[in-house]
């Protein structure tokens, strides 16, 4: 690891911005580290926030310690983003310990950095910071403040651009890049993708929004409209059905009701999308099937086994994914006094197919299951 060790002791200094490290290669423990300078009694040290098993721990470096920490803990990840006031560096770290890195010099507005120490959440999308269509969805007012009564949404759709942040690696920045999403509704999530890609990342992005609901497509388009967004188009239909691209860089889909989340994945593998980030909703078609003898004493109260319907779902789901060529992970979306439906499967592109096809059987036999995607995986796109 002696090229980061290198990029570390170049970088770790007062021009210092952020690094985020992320994708861990083993499930469980530290799932992402995040770092920033901090001025503490005159004296300039590294924050390291880690987050593990729903909860953030932070601890403060000096310079050595922190070079010294992050090179070590840089093994167990695949990827690194840093700044500083001069450069930006993407490092990409495989399986076997391969490390690629990525560099270019900083242009235009560079951002400031907080140096102190005790600071409030840093949203991505800044609280006093007018953004327009979030005035528009009502989240803020017209002076950029957070409606009070909104403020849940205004986290949730912050805490879902930290999930886009991640995948940045993935993403090529010198070509278009086209995204489609899936159950848009409302489409919060879809404008704040397309805001902070386009307007704050500088990507060039494609994305189009697809819902039943055709007064709600009318006014996304206007809105869409309103903000000169020409790349974010809105169109009324069915997700099974769609067939208005060949391939796509990712698909969204965001509380796609039921087995409409399991047309949405399959048809993201169709089209070889490199990310896939999905928060499943409703999935009655486990809780009309599942039966286990030995399990028959908690399956009795329906809450219960609502529940563990809808949780065995989401984990064939990622791993129906991974027997595709898909790495895949289930991640806390929001906490769960927000909404019970709080996870996301965020699955990357690896071309590795998992090789546990007699295990996962074994599951679906003893669980009574035989689930939509599954299906519609093994027959191409046909139940």
């Amino acid at each position: 690891m002696e090229e980061i060790r290198n990029i570390l002791e170049e970088s770790l200094h007062i021009d210092f911005i952020q690094a985020i490290i992320s994708n861990p290669k083993k499930r469980g423990g530290i799932m992402k580290i995040k770092v920033r300078p901090v001025i503490v009694k005159g004296e300039l040290l590294f924050q390291c926030e880690m987050f593990e098993n729903n909860q953030a721990f932070h601890k403060n470096y000096k310079r050595e310690e922190a070079i010294f920490y992050l090179t070590e803990k840089i093994e167990e990840f695949k990827q690194m983003q840093l700044e500083t006031k001069q450069k930006q560096y993407t490092v990409l770290v495989s399986k076997k310990g391969k490390v690629t890195i990525k560099q270019k010099k900083q242009s235009g507005c560079v951002k400031q950095v907080d140096l102190s120490h005790n600071r409030s959440k840093q949203y991505i999308l800044k609280e006093g910071k007018r953004v327009p269509f979030l005035c528009d969805l009502g989240v803020m007012t017209q002076e950029g403040k957070v409606v009070k009564t909104r403020f849940d949404k205004f986290r949730q759709i912050n805490r879902f651009l930290e999930f886009v942040e991640d995948i940045l690696p993935q993403l090529d920045k010198e070509r278009e890049i086209t995204i489609l999403d899936f159950g848009c509704g409302k489409s919060y999530l879809t404008f704040a993708m397309y805001y902070y890609l386009h307007e704050l990342k500088q990507y060039d992005v494609r994305i189009i929004g697809l819902d039943l609901k055709k007064e709600v497509i009318q006014h996304c388009n206007e809105l869409s409209e309103k903000y000169g967004y020409n790349k974010l188009k809105f169109l009324e239909g069915n997700i099974a059905d769609y067939t208005g691209v060949n391939e796509v860089d990712m698909v969204v889909t965001l509380h796609a009701c039921d087995t409409a989340t399991d047309y949405a994945l399959a048809k993201a593998v169709g089209w070889n999308a490199k990310v896939i980030l999905s928060v499943p909703c409703c999935q009655h078609e486990a809780n009309s099937q599942i039966k286990n003898e030995m399990l028959e004493p908690i399956l009795k109260y329906g809450l219960i086994k609502e529940r563990i319907s809808a949780l065995v779902t989401d984990a064939l789901r990622a791993e129906y994914l991974e027997k595709e060529g898909y790495e895949a992970q289930i991640l806390e979306f929001i906490d769960m006094e927000h909404t019970p439906k709080n996870i996301l499967i965020r699955a990357i592109k690896t071309g590795k197919k998992g090789e546990n096809s007699k295990k996962i059987a074994d599951c679906e036999e003893q669980l009574n299951l035989s689930l939509t995607l599954k299906r519609l995986l093994d027959n191409k796109g046909e139940v």
